[in-house]
């Protein structure tokens, strides 16, 4: 699904860079189903660099510099070498690039190392590999649903009345 770049170890072409693409594209075919992740929507290239609000739908892949606002309900790809400098909502986030902003993601947001992510994020769903740095505040949500671990939590008036 993800090309690989001249930045490859020669030969077997099984690089750091090629292993990491494919973690990737692993992340996103269990998020989207193998042939729907075939599909992508657009692409931001290495050597581009974008300023403003970008709203689409589908799955888009960042491998540049983008600031301002990235808004969809599909899937955002972030590359390793990205540089986001905004304020993102999605449906699901894959990242092994930087982030700096607030992130909320209606369904989950995946960080692989190395990525960077500094700002707040909301989302039913985090998972964060060991080597990512997260400098922040996390908010799950529960999409209206109970909690599964704590049940109903009474209220502070309830358990302060109680004493």
């Amino acid at each position: 699904m993800f090309e690989r770049t001249g930045d490859q170890e020669q030969g077997n072409g099984q690089g750091p860079s090629a292993a990491l693409l494919d973690r990737m594209s692993q992340e996103v075919a269990s998020l989207l189903g193998e042939s729907a992740a075939q599909d992508m929507t657009a692409l931001v290239g290495v050597n581009t660099e974008f300023r403003g609000i970008i709203h689409y739908n589908g799955t888009v892949r960042i491998d540049g510099r983008i600031e301002g606002e990235i808004h969809t309900d599909g899937v955002l790809l972030i590359g390793k070498d990205a540089v986001i400098r905004a304020t993102v909502s999605a449906g699901s986030i894959v990242s092994c690039g930087r982030i700096f902003g607030d992130v909320t993601a209606t369904e989950s947001v995946k960080l692989i190392a190395p990525a960077v992510l500094k700002g707040s994020v909301t989302t039913p769903q985090l998972s964060m590999e060991e080597g990512v740095c997260f400098r922040g505040s996390l908010e799950v949500t529960l999409g209206g649903e109970e909690d599964p671990v704590l049940g109903s939590v009474p209220e502070m008036k309830a358990v302060a009345g109680a004493n």
